[in-house]
């Protein structure tokens, strides 16, 4: 696993989540953390997880698993990229540290022998993670098995916006195969597309760098290392909410929640319960 993930590193095939989450972790505070939790019990419509095992694929910083842990779950956290699980476990060692419920490991969803083994969980989370493994469908396939009967699967998938998809899939290529003085360049350039408007905005309403300010209330994130995850985010698949509906409504899964990017560049959200 280690010289595959290193050679689609080097080859700019794949982009290093686990080194931006590192940044992220100077970012986090508390407010975060409970940002996390209310998105947590907000979309699954739950007030706590007391008594709920929580399957999170691609953990990332491990703000999620700690979010789901301080909610009285049993959390399992896994990442395939091993500065991810770094951050997940620092999380854990400055909030739970030695905790016997909460378990990370490095693994893949596309490890069907892994996942195998695993077992079942009353809600798999996954956020803004399968549709970066190369073969979405085959992920989104996989976790299937993963959740118990009556449990939800918790899903954002990145909205298939025709040819703009197209046009970041080119821009996250460029960066993942260019010199870090050029990726920072073309951050440089994303960063004044994706918040110019909006920064101009604010200063017109005189609310200077409101929206970035208040960018935590976005589940607990950071603005500077999304846009970053963003750019870089590569392998990059896209799908139209109808096509996850149908994947999963033909798997036995009927749609809970769903919140989209209207149209947007974003990912659209799905809460499925297994039936």
């Amino acid at each position: 696993m280690d010289r595959i993930f290193k050679t689609e590193i080097e080859q700019g095939r794949r982009f290093e989540f686990g080194k931006n989450w590192k940044r992220f972790l100077t970012f986090l505070n508390e407010e975060r953390i409970i940002e996390a939790e209310n998105s947590l019990k907000d979309k699954l419509g739950l007030t706590d997880l007391e008594g709920k095992t929580f399957l999170d694929i691609g953990s990332g910083s491990g703000l999620f698993s700690l979010a789901a842990r301080r909610l009285g779950g049993r959390v399992h956290s896994l990442d395939y990229d091993p500065d991810s699980i770094a951050c997940t476990e620092e999380l854990k060692h400055r909030y739970c540290d030695r905790d016997s419920q909460w378990t990370i490991e490095r693994g893949s969803v596309l490890d069907t022998d892994y996942l195998a083994a695993l077992g079942q969980f009353d809600i798999v989370y996954s956020w803004g993670v399968l549709h970066h493994t190369g073969q979405m469908w085959k992920a989104l396939e996989n976790v299937v098995p993963l959740v118990a009967n009556g449990g939800r699967l918790f899903i954002s998938i990145y909205n298939d916006g025709g040819r703009s998809s197209k046009m970041w899939r080119q821009v996250k290529v460029a960066y993942n195969q260019s010199s870090p003085p050029l990726r920072g360049l073309i951050v440089g350039l994303a960063l004044m597309r994706l918040w110019g408007p909006t920064t101009v905005r604010d200063l017109l309403t005189g609310q200077p760098f409101k929206t970035w300010r208040s960018y935590s209330q976005h589940r607990g994130m950071s603005p500077l290392p999304d846009v970053v995850d963003w750019v870089g985010g590569y392998p990059f698949e896209v799908a139209k909410p109808e096509e996850i509906f149908e994947f999963y409504r033909q798997r036995e899964f009927t749609l809970q929640y769903l919140k989209t990017c209207a149209g947007g560049h974003g990912c659209n959200e799905y809460v499925f319960q297994k039936q």
